[in-house]
């Protein structure tokens, strides 16, 4: 069975296409620069690549070029669409609407669109990318939905309300949703895996680090607390999100900057984390390159990602009262040696020890990196939220 997995963006459309037999990807691309002109990358399992301009004016063109590349080109997979049995999309925000995986309807794009105001740069393109997918698709081919925030319903409501008035929260639903939900879920059942234990006799902190952070205290395969809040900009300092700031400073800069809400909302998301402390990059590899070029900025911006990563970790620790094991995903957790490193010394009140020598070949690969000695095991465990959306598809349509 092969289930097509789609992740769409305001002007891009990323996709695999995977066989379920054996979970293989035998395609995968993204059609981006959509309403702007329009470019296709995509590229098959046996290393045929292709890359074309191609007029994107809205996403219904992106998806019919997306299965033209798959049927008809010097690099197609398919020779029919009817071998295609299903779609699974990605979908940012479900807010407590959605929290499980849900087949899709008009009136789940609907509600979906409805919750762009609290997810505004995806969840309208996420209604977008569904509407078009239905135009190219017969209805016969079932689409799924699964929510980046529907892994997080699990948490408490001491660890996701806000101190403000109760009503605030009733009527404009503000509280802490998280996300990455689909990468920790997958990272946290992998490692049980690794580790031969049972996912619910576990208590993990899953450290998803990337352009954007988050870290999830996940005890007994359930998400207790994690670090992003009403938006993915709270928690951890990150590529160009602040990450967490008093409300009142927020106010402050926006009073001396001449900032209105949205131009505030901008500057936070876009302009501060680490390039903003650096004025070097967005990128950790080019923090890292400077910091060993003693540049002062990339020094404090690597300090401030690995003092953050360590108070998440002990504070979760505290909450799950105990602690099993710690994971490193995302492109900066599963190939940047240096950041774990710095988070995992002088860890020593946890027990947690790591293999200096082994941390520094791991990139990308699954592989424990504690000591045997160390009371508290620490892995790599590289994500995969596109295989994981098409196991949740297969799972739901199956039923």
């Amino acid at each position: 069975m092969l289930i097509l997995v789609v992740n769409a963006g305001s002007s891009s459309l990323k996709y695999q296409l995977i066989n379920m037999d054996d979970e293989s990807v035998l395609a995968k691309g993204n059609c981006d620069r959509i309403g702007i002109d329009g470019h296709i990358s995509h590229k098959t399992a046996d290393g045929r690549t292709l890359e074309e301009e191609y007029s994107f004016p809205t996403h219904t063109e992106a998806f019919e070029k997306l299965i033209d590349t798959l049927l008809n080109s010097e690099a197609s997979v398919i020779s029919s669409m009817s071998e295609i049995s299903a779609v699974g999309h990605r979908i940012v925000q479900g807010a407590e609407v959605f929290s499980e995986t849900t087949l899709v309807t008009d009136e789940v794009i609907d509600k979906i669109d409805e919750l762009a105001e609290l997810a505004p740069v995806h969840n309208h393109a996420h209604a977008l990318a569904l509407r078009a997918c239905r135009k190219v698709f017969d209805e016969s081919v079932p689409q799924v939905v699964v929510f980046d925030t529907a892994f997080h319903q699990t948490m408490p409501p001491k660890a996701y309300m806000y101190g403000i008035p109760y009503e605030d929260y009733e009527k404009y639903h503000v509280r802490k949703y998280g996300f990455h939900g689909t990468s920790h879920r997958f990272v946290s059942a992998a490692l049980a895996e690794a580790m031969g234990r049972d996912l619910k006799d576990l208590k993990i902190v899953s450290c998803h680090l990337g352009n954007g952070s988050s870290i999830t205290a996940v005890e007994g395969g359930k998400s207790i607390d994690t670090s992003m809040g009403f938006t993915p900009l709270d928690g951890l300092i990150m590529g160009t999100r602040s990450g967490a700031i008093d409300a009142s400073a927020v106010t402050y800069l926006a009073k001396k900057l001449g900032f209105d809400p949205d131009q505030m909302s901008n500057y936070l998301n876009k302009q501060c984390g680490f390039l903003g402390v650096s004025h070097i990059s967005s990128d950790n590899r080019d923090i890292t390159k400077a910091v060993g070029e003693g540049d002062e900025r990339a020094i404090l911006t690597a300090d401030m990602l690995r003092y953050e990563i360590k108070k998440f970790i002990g504070s979760y620790a505290a909450v799950m009262n105990g602690l099993d094991a710690v994971i490193f995903t995302g492109g900066i957790g599963e190939n940047a040696f240096e950041v774990r490193e710095g988070v995992c010394t002088n860890m020593d009140v946890l027990g947690i020890k790591i293999d200096t020598e082994l941390n520094q070949t791991v990139r990308g690969k699954l592989c424990k990196i504690s000591t045997e000695d160390s009371k508290v095991e620490v892995w790599v465990v590289p994500t995969n939220e596109e295989l994981l959306i098409a196991r949740d598809t297969l799972e739901l349509i199956s039923k």
